[in-house]
């Protein structure tokens, strides 16, 4: 099992990092900040205005530590990576069984049953923990409808029909969403999901989370050799990770977006961190983005029960074990691949 290594996340304007020894330092108009020690971290995310020095970068790079670069509001913008590692045969064998349309439609459905099954567990904890609090007659009709695209998906064999049961099932889940807010309603209020850029708070708590959630899944793809970019559900596209975009659907409803719910239900955020710029974008402030940095580290030190390999790891180790298992059947070990579907 691949240790679990932790993500140093940059979000200070106006930071320098840079190597000292085989320490990461971090320092502010020439102040020392932080200093790290590299085998401590599996990856550096650098918020906005912050700089490196190049040789911090070839230090990162000889680590196998991911160095990423997203703007202040959280959008991608490069990462430094050093060479290619892991077995030249596994990542053969990816393209090859991306290219085959068969395997990709079966890969899609793998991955299109741990989404709608853990987006359909969401709402049925809601419907059991908070009941009294919302109205849980519209809530139980999207839950059965979901049970019903998990059904279709089983034996459809087209990707393009799976892609549009899948939006159909975004559709049934997201059309909830709101109700599962149960506090700061009025400052909260989520009419439908919207990116690139996010119109509202709610909208703009999930891309930031999702960014979060690529890059620790992109991370745990790299770490067994895979090549985050060939994905099956999304095809290639240049500067798209398809493969982690693949792997972080059955992650999204269970970490993502109960994270979401958790920072706004338990007043963790407030409206006052948001702001609203002259395009109709809204955008965090810098304690606001650190609060939910924060709450993301924490919940991937929580434990839980998986249920294929029936023993308990913490959530961030999940990114590595998913990995694990999608490579494991790339190469013929497994007879499927089999997502994680929480209970």
């Amino acid at each position: 099992m691949k240790k679990h290594l932790n993500t140093l996340f940059v979000t200070t304007q106006g930071a320098y990092l840079s190597k000292e020894g085989e320490t990461v330092r971090v320092s502010v108009e020439r102040e020392n900040r932080l200093q790290v020690p590299i085998h401590t971290l599996g990856g550096i995310v650098c918020f906005g205005r912050v700089m490196c020095s190049p040789y911090l970068m070839g230090f990162c790079a000889e680590q196998n530590v991911g160095l990423s670069f997203l703007s202040e509001n959280g959008r991608f913008l490069a990462r430094v990576q050093g060479p290619v590692s892991g077995n030249v045969l596994l990542r053969r064998e990816q393209y090859r069984k991306a290219d085959a349309p068969d395997f990709s439609a079966d890969m899609a459905r793998f991955i299109l049953t741990g989404k709608v099954a853990n987006s359909r567990t969401v709402l049925q904890r809601a419907i059991r923990d908070h009941g009294e609090k919302i109205a849980t007659d519209g809530m139980k009709r999207s839950v059965m409808l979901l049970a019903d695209t998990l059904t279709r998906l089983q034996d459809e064999p087209s990707l393009d029909v799976l892609r549009g049961i899948e939006g159909e099932a975004a559709r049934y889940y997201f059309s909830m969403f709101d109700k599962l807010i149960t506090h700061q309603k009025k400052a909260f209020r989520f009419n439908g999901r919207n990116r690139r850029p996010p119109m509202d708070k709610v909208n703009c708590l999930l891309s930031f989370i999702y960014t979060l959630l690529l890059h620790d899944v992109r991370s745990a793809l790299e770490g067994v050799g895979l090549d985050p970019a060939v994905g099956f559900l999304h095809r290639d596209r240049p500067g798209r990770t398809g493969l982690a975009l693949d792997l972080m659907e059955e992650f999204r409803p269970f970490l993502a977006d109960r994270l979401v719910l958790s920072l706004i239900n338990l007043r963790q955020v407030s409206a006052k961190g948001f702001k609203k710029t002259e395009t109709g974008a809204v955008s965090m402030s810098d304690d606001t983005r650190k609060e939910v940095i924060m709450a993301y580290q924490k919940r991937k030190q929580d434990e839980i029960h998986h249920p294929f390999l029936d023993e308990k790891v913490s959530i961030g180790i999940l990114f590595h074990v998913q990995a694990l298992l999608i490579a494991r059947f790339l190469r013929g070990d497994l007879d499927g691949y089999p997502p994680f579907i929480w209970r």
